[in-house]
């Protein structure tokens, strides 16, 4: 049996659990105290377990899963990993976000190749070996890995990884691993008081599977007393201090500084024998949360897009445009509205005269696409600050086509493969792929941005790389009237086959982009794009106020 490393060399975990009901903010709640890690010189992992027998989240709708998040080395993954990614100011990889289906694959084509001698193949130990080989895989150069695990205690499909975790936590040493379990404390109107049976049977579920929390977070609408903590803590079987309050709060950044003030942090750098590291300073995390809940002025975005019924379809999107918000101190307000509400150009106007910038996001499917090149003609022609992502990006070129160059039967070969115009166009790459998982054009590419372009001047630099998910593009045979009606091509693949990004330099702010910028941006550094956007956007409103001439001038001084 191979000898134990010593305490101080061993990379501790953290596993996060949740109970109750789902929803409850687990993700966050990790995320979070992997910021207050970071803070404290610590370097942070987190990873995702999903009990779904799906390999990925790639070909589950965005009504039921929301938005996939795409990372540098192309796997789609669980939203989660964008939360991660925010907090921790990290760049994560397939090894983050691992499924239930990744793991019986793995699993099954090593007994396909005899790699098990001929045992009969079990949950325990052949799968849960494999989830813990998942954990082991993060360890090294990291001081902390911690381990979210999706749904509920009591749930059928979680019960192979929460004993896999139990297993590990033993092999590693209880020193260098301890459990958080997240949990809800109701508040029933009726009898005006907070109840904590919910948590009780949650926690006495995780204890029958051999896993006894060190620490609670108790979601909650209310303020719990001391005297509720301290009957949660008897009945948990918890520390007295060990039982963290969770309220709503304006915006998710603030999360960290309420575990903080209530020792969190201290708590678990202290079970995991971590103490006599750095102090977290917590001065510009304060200073970035301050500029969301107290902006000076705040601005209008319509987000039209083909899933706003669902809004963590568009998760990532919704934070980058929060982070454009902080690095212009602007408050962001944003209108989720579905495309198919846009059925005239009179109609369209009357809806989005009130906001200052229209974003249009990505989606497959041809439903809701004339919506949105209604929508974007207006942005065009009205000079309303326009940002358009992936789909976005390709319908606006559609919208050009038609209405400025005069191709009335302009479409993308996805939603009309007749058309006369396809401007749009099936990537070569794609043209033989059948299988639908992971096979788009997928992770993070390189893009050469045109000298003195607005991509340029944002980005301050001439050669980017941003992560894509997408398999048609802009057809190459309609580049030189593009250009010639007025259309930059700004950014192009290395090799220069690729359109990447395109603008209108004769409009206040009109940009389309292939790739997926929301997936980079982070709170504590906003994506240039969207720190422009917002810019713009922050202008228009200026522009179209009474004031207009003042709100100008403080808007340059701060810029």
């Amino acid at each position: 049996m191979a000898m134990r490393m010593e305490s101080s060399q061993q990379t501790r975990y953290i596993f996060v659990t949740g109970g109750v009901v789902s929803s409850l903010g687990k993700g966050i709640a990790a995320a979070s105290i992997g910021r207050l890690l970071v803070e404290r010189g610590m370097r942070v992992t987190i990873m995702k377990f999903d009990p779904y027998l799906n390999v990925d989240p790639g070909t589950m709708s965005p009504f039921q899963h929301g938005e996939v998040f795409v990372t540098d080395d192309g796997a789609e993954t669980d939203l989660d990993l964008g939360h991660y990614e925010r907090f921790i100011d990290r760049s994560l990889s397939q090894a983050n976000n691992v499924t239930t289906g990744r793991i019986y694959l793995n699993v099954i084509t090593k007994e396909r190749r005899g790699e098990y001698l001929g045992s009969t193949v079990q949950v325990i130990p052949h799968i849960t070996d494999e989830i813990k080989a998942a954990m082991k895989r993060l360890a090294p150069d990291n001081d902390v890995v911690i381990v979210e695990i999706g749904g509920t205690v009591g749930d059928i499909e979680s019960q192979p990884f929460l004993e896999a975790v139990r297993q590990f936590r033993q092999e590693i040493g209880r020193e260098n691993g301890i459990f958080i379990h997240l949990t809800l404390v109701p508040f029933i109107a009726a009898a005006g008081e907070v109840k904590t049976k919910p948590t009780q049977h949650s926690v006495r579920e995780l204890m029958q599977l051999g896993i006894q929390p060190d620490i609670l977070i108790c979601r909650t609408e209310r303020a719990l007393s001391d005297d509720v903590k301290r009957k949660i803590a008897l009945f948990c079987n918890v520390e007295f201090g060990a039982v963290v309050e969770s309220r709503d709060v304006p915006t998710i950044y603030e999360i960290p500084l309420v575990f903080h003030a209530q020792g969190a942090d201290e708590r678990v750098m202290h079970r995991l024998g971590l103490l006599g590291k750095r102090s977290p300073d917590l001065t510009e995390w304060r200073k970035l949360v301050q500029r969301i809940i107290s902006p000076p002025r705040r601005v209008k975005i319509a987000v039209v897009g083909k899933y706003t019924e669902f809004i963590d379809s568009y998760k990532s999107v919704q934070e980058a445009l929060i982070h454009g918000g902080i690095a212009n101190n602007v408050g962001v307000d944003i209108s989720w509205i579905s495309s198919d509400t846009f059925t005239s150009r009179e109609r369209t106007r009357e809806i989005l005269a009130e906001y200052d910038g229209l974003l249009v996001p990505g989606g497959f499917g041809v439903r809701g696409v004339e919506g949105m090149v209604e929508a974007i003609r207006y942005a065009r022609e009205a000079g309303v600050p326009f940002f358009g992502i992936c789909l976005g990006m390709q319908v606006a070129i559609v919208e050009f086509a038609r209405n400025v160059m005069g191709l009335d039967d302009s479409n993308s070969s996805e939603f009309a493969p007749d058309c006369g115009n396809a401007v749009i166009s099936l990537m070569e790459s794609q043209q033989h792929v059948t299988d639908m998982g992971g096979t788009m054009r997928l992770g993070q590419y390189p893009c050469r941005l045109g000298p003195g372009t607005r991509a340029a001047a944002m980005y301050g630099t001439q050669q980017v790389s941003e992560r894509h998910r997408h398999r048609y593009e802009v057809s190459n045979a309609f580049r030189d009237g593009f250009i010639e009606h007025g259309l930059t091509l700004s950014g192009l693949s290395p090799d220069g086959s690729l359109v990447e990004i395109v603008e209108l330099q004769t409009h206040p702010w009109y940009l389309g982009c292939q790739f997926h910028p929301e997936l980079k941006s982070r709170p504590t550094r906003p994506h240039p794009l969207f720190a422009g956007f917002i810019a713009a956007a922050a202008e228009h409103a200026a522009t179209n106020q009474p004031d207009s001439a003042e709100s100008r001038i403080e808007i340059e001084s701060r810029s």
